[in-house]
């Protein structure tokens, strides 16, 4: 145990954030670098080292996060790091990315603010980066074997660098012009800098994976001529078909799909545009979505100079302690401020979109632009989401994004029907306990398997299927596999 006062002694402390004026002026993250070396030894002493640690439990990798806790309260960050990197990839996403589900079920979480794990997880990492304890691990010798993965998200880039690491050769397909999957193009920079990923990426070039950009299969490549070449596929494409709002005035000009918005914003900050053709700059925007990617659209709209911000959801405000029906150690659904709402803008709960209103078609238009957004109140009767009469209003809307989630993998450009692939009843890839599908030696990993879930599951699926392929390639694998394709998350 690092501190056996620790939790008696030490309050919570988080990373600060840079001031709201200051960090909507630039795409930047929002914290204030080197914030939380000087307190995170601290921090980390708060970690009880518990008989039994539940935050093993809400974590999908399995992080020894007592370890590690133990190890940043000595200051050992040598230690700390290697302890981090036995079961997490890509630390630094995650430090960054996850809700932390590990802090939900963190033991002293049950009567005290739980222990910062999330911050002493970034802290150790960005220390590692930056004293070279950071190395690629190249394999002794090669296997013989080819394996593709098709996707350069969490769980693809886990399944390379896990495989590439038993001695395969590994190329990653991505479809995009760069590298990563939505953590590329989904995440804004203002939540985490892309000079993350790109230090990653030439870890793993340096180990050995190959990566090949602007390449769809299904579309570029058929999925014929690609189990000709390689011993293994990975289908890691994620859950990429959105959910729609089919309501009268969907078809207007400037309703976009979050994901048609989100990717362009980050382009402008990798220099591909000067001004996204897509932008909030002047314009009331309405968020339909009140989960993090809708959250990701109010910080884009705020810095791209919204006149205002809107964000909808559909379902009521939550608490901000758990609920009766939500007990320790699951994950609760609070009430949570991130930094885009800390940034401005309205939130409303409780109401469902009923239609756009739009301006007459202009020269050259087959559609007019949205102009207004009419909602109406909702309540649960009877379990059933009833609209409340006279509540019906409408609201400025001259940019509308949608992040209601996904509702599978996308099947449209032909990677299912081509590999013969068959899908289970929530449209997402089927695959047995060896993340193998129906067409041998084709397996999947992450969402386009599991379906819209969060960045640790997303690795924890890749690294669980680089075991089920290496055991296909070799006949026995010695790689980690944290969870089976049907766990779930510590959720009631």
């Amino acid at each position: 145990m690092a501190d056996p006062k620790g939790f008696l002694t030490t309050g919570r402390e988080v990373a600060k954030t840079r001031p709201v004026g200051e960090r909507v002026k630039d795409w930047n993250e929002v914290y204030v670098p080197g914030s939380l070396l000087p307190i995170i030894s601290k921090q980390a002493g708060r970690c009880m080292d518990c008989g039994i640690p539940f935050c093993h439990n809400g974590c999908p990798l399995g992080n020894l996060i007592p370890e590690w806790n133990d190890y940043a309260y000595r200051e050992d960050w040598t230690q700390a790091s290697e302890r981090l990197h036995a079961t997490n990839n890509f630390p630094e996403f995650t430090g960054r990315l996850c809700p932390a589900p590990c802090e939900a079920a963190c033991v002293l979480g049950i009567n005290q603010p739980a222990v910062t794990i999330k911050n002493v997880e970034v802290s150790i990492i960005d220390k590692a980066w930056d004293t070279g304890d950071v190395k690629p691990q190249a394999p002794e010798r090669l296997s013989g074997k080819t394996v593709a993965v098709i996707g350069s998200g969490p769980a693809g880039l886990a399944a390379a660098q896990q495989l590439t690491r038993a001695g395969h050769t590994v190329a990653v397909f991505e479809r995009a012009d760069r590298i990563g999957g939505l953590l590329r193009y989904g995440i804004p920079e203002f939540k985490m800098e892309k000079r993350h990923i790109n230090r990653r990426i030439e870890q793993m070039r340096a180990e050995g994976t190959k990566f090949r950009t602007g390449v769809e299969i299904g579309r570029d490549i058929t999925a014929t001529d690609l189990r000709k070449r390689y011993d293994a596929v990975v289908i890691a494409a994620g859950a990429t078909t959105a959910r729609d709002l089919p309501v009268p005035g969907r078809e207007l000009a400037g309703i976009h799909q979050a994901m048609e918005y989100l990717p362009l914003a980050n382009k402008v900050v990798e220099g591909d545009f000067v001004t996204p053709p897509i932008t909030a700059e002047g314009k009331h925007v309405v968020v339909i979505g009140g989960g993090d990617t809708g959250a990701d659209c109010v910080g884009t709209a705020h810095r791209q100079g919204a006149a205002s911000v809107t964000q909808l959801e559909i379902m009521p405000r939550p608490g901000e302690e758990r609920a009766a029906g939500q007990p320790w150690p699951t994950f609760p659904m609070l009430y949570k401020v991130t930094s885009a709402h800390e940034e401005g803008g309205e939130r409303v709960y409780s109401v469902s979109t009923t239609h756009f209103e739009g301006s007459a078609p202009e020269e050259g238009q087959t559609v007019g632009n949205v102009q207004f957004l009419h909602l109406v109140e909702v309540e649960f009767v009877e379990g059933k989401l009833t609209q409340k009469p006279g509540t019906e209003r409408k609201i400025p809307a001259q940019l509308v994004t949608l992040a209601m989630g996904f509702t599978g993998t996308d099947v449209e450009n032909g990677l299912v029907s081509q590999f013969g692939l068959e899908l289970d009843e929530r449209g997402n890839i089927a695959r047995d306990a060896d993340f193998a599908t129906n067409v041998g030696g084709v397996f999947v990993a992450g969402d386009a398997g599991r379906g819209q879930s969060l960045i640790v599951w997303a690795i924890a699926e890749g690294r669980s299927a680089a075991r089920g392929v290496d055991r296909f390639l070799t006949g026995a694998s010695d790689l980690p596999a944290p969870i089976r394709p049907t766990d779930r998350a510590l959720t009631v």
